[in-house]
This record gives C-alpha cells, structure tokens and sequence, in this order.
C-alpha cells in the first residue's frame, strides 16, 4: 500500500501527477486542514508537499500529530515557520536550483521589456498608431543596454545566472550578497552602495524576515530617475507603496514584475502605469523547471519513507 502524502498548497493537477503514481495523496488545495480532513486522517500524514510561498504555520503543524516531514515544490521555503518545524522535529526540504535558468531568464525578459518600453510598442503597433504616424511621447529613444551598471541583489544560483547572462548585453555587473564570491563581478559592501552605482537592480535574494521591504524608497531613489528595478525574487522585498510612488512620480525609470506582496492581486496603482512590466510569477514555470522540481519533491519523498537524510533539506535555520 503507497505511503501517504498531504498535498497543502494549491497546485495545477497537472504538477502532481507524477507523485500521485508513487503515493497516496490527500489534497488540501489550500483549503484550511480541519475542514477537508478528519482528525484520523491528519493523524496519518508523515509527510506533505507545499508550495514554498504558503504560509505554513506552528497551528497548521499541530494539527498534524505525526508530521515529520515538509517538502517544498521549488526553491523558496519562506512560508514555512522553519523555527516551529524545527521544534518539532520535522525536517524541511526543497528544490535548489531546479527552475534556477527558467527564472533567470525572466529576469532578463522583465529587464529588457522594461527598458526598451517593449509594452509600449507593442500597443503602438496594435492601436494603429504606428501607421497613422501619430507622435507618441513614450516612443522616444531611450537608453540601451551597452555600458550599463546592472546590480544583482543576491548571488545564489539564479543570481549567477542572472549575472552571466547579463554581462552578454556588454554591460557592467555588480553585486551584492551575504556571502562574497570568487567571480568576475564587482562586490559592494551594502545593499545602498549597489543601488548608488547602479541604474539597473536586480532583486535575485532568497526572502525572509531579514529582507522584508529591504528595497524601499531610499534604495529606488539611489537607483535614480533612469533606474530599473526587476524582481523574481517574492513580492514581500520591495515596498510596494514606495515602489508605486516611485514609478508614479518618476524617481526611477520602470520596473519589471514576476512577483507582488499580495499574489495574485497586483495592485491597481501597477496595472494602471505604462512604466512597469508585470507577469504572473511565471519565472519557473517551463516544462523543464517543473520536471526538475518534481525529481527534487520524489528524491525527498523517497529518501524520507526509506528513512534517508532528505537530499535537500534545508539547513539554515
């Protein structure tokens, strides 16, 4: 008989079919245990699968007696209460650097549709305006790419990535990150020191309650009146008011959004301006991150029933 396997966040059915053919799965679908579940039924579960961003709480975990092990479905973890998880002595793991290239990539979408107003152009061609010659004031020329100071926040395997694909646009690259690295990218010593050489910012830092609103009003307006700031990291680093004002009263030039403090509702005040590129936390989701993910979720899974050290537990706690 398959071992159990709580389902907890919300997933496409899709993205769990391979797990279904190994285990039984109990599906919560974001819904709140205790009305989908049975007490003899939560009592069953060893081992769940959750979406890194969901909130996954000390009471969420008590109601789940047996628990002992909490595997991610991609690289973040900052939903997890990893302090009460460790107190009970359940072992939290996740997918490193599985969608680290897909999500790379849609930084430098984000980057060069923000820079070069690719939004803008579209509408100018489909309203019609670009062949009735009418004057748009967003349609004139703007900085490139070449010699431009671009800062990566965070250089974890997506900001590396990040990094190197980059430099190709024939730009200067530097960095900020907790850790100093052997590479060929200038080190700043501070978040503000990056924001004051560069006028591209790109937000790649693993959130947490350390870089809660850490992009604020302060470092957009280091960034400039032609500055960018791209984020694929989570919603809950930057400000967003100050990021809203910023990009309405022209502090800094545009931004780039996979990602917003309140998913899925990005706020009017964005949708509403031409100067911010904006998409649905898409930055992992190509078929081969999703693969990669899955291999991570079932090597955890498999280990953990087998009574194995999970492969990618996380252990900064």
């Amino acid at each position: 008989m398959p071992d159990k396997v709580l389902i907890y966040s919300r997933f496409p059915k899709a993205q769990m079919v391979r797990f279904g053919e190994h285990y039984e799965l109990l599906n919560a679908g974001g819904k709140l245990l205790t009305e989908v579940f049975s007490a003899a039924e939560l009592a069953d579960i060893r081992a769940m699968i959750t979406a890194g961003g969901t909130a996954l709480t000390a009471e969420a975990m008590d109601t789940l007696p047996n628990l002992k092990a909490i595997v991610c479905y991609g690289t973040g973890y900052d939903g997890v209460d990893l302090a009460a998880a460790a107190k009970r002595n359940i072992a939290v793991a996740n997918s490193p650097g599985a969608n680290a290239s897909s999500v790379a990539d849609i930084a430098l979408t984000l980057m060069l549709a923000a820079v070069r107003r690719l939004p803008v152009a579209d509408n100018y061609v489909r309203s019609g305006d670009w062949a009735g010659a009418k004057p748009s004031p967003m349609m004139r020329p703007q900085a490139g790419m070449r010699g431009r100071k671009v800062g990566v926040y965070g250089l974890g395997e997506i900001g590396l990535k990040i990094a190197a694909r980059v430099a190709a646009f024939e730009t200067e690259v530097g960095y900020f990150s907790r850790t100093k690295r052997e590479v060929p990218y200038q080190y700043f010593p501070t978040l503000e020191a990056l924001a004051d050489w560069c006028s591209i910012l790109m937000i790649a830092v693993r959130a947490g309650a350390d870089t809660q609103h850490v992009v604020n009003a302060d470092i957009l307006r280091r960034l400039g009146s032609e500055g960018f700031v791209v984020n694929i990291s989570r919603g809950s680093v930057i400000d967003e008011p100050a990021l809203v004002k910023a990009l309405t009263e022209q502090t800094i030039a545009g931004a780039g959004l996979d990602v917003f403090a309140l998913e899925p509702h990005a706020p009017g005040e964005l949708t509403a301006l031409q100067n911010v590129v904006l998409a649905p936390h898409l930055g992992g989701h190509t078929l081969e991150s999703h693969v990669a993910m899955q291999d991570c979720v079932l090597a955890n899974l498999e280990a953990f029933f087998a009574g194995r050290p999970l492969p990618y537990e996380v252990r900064s706690r």
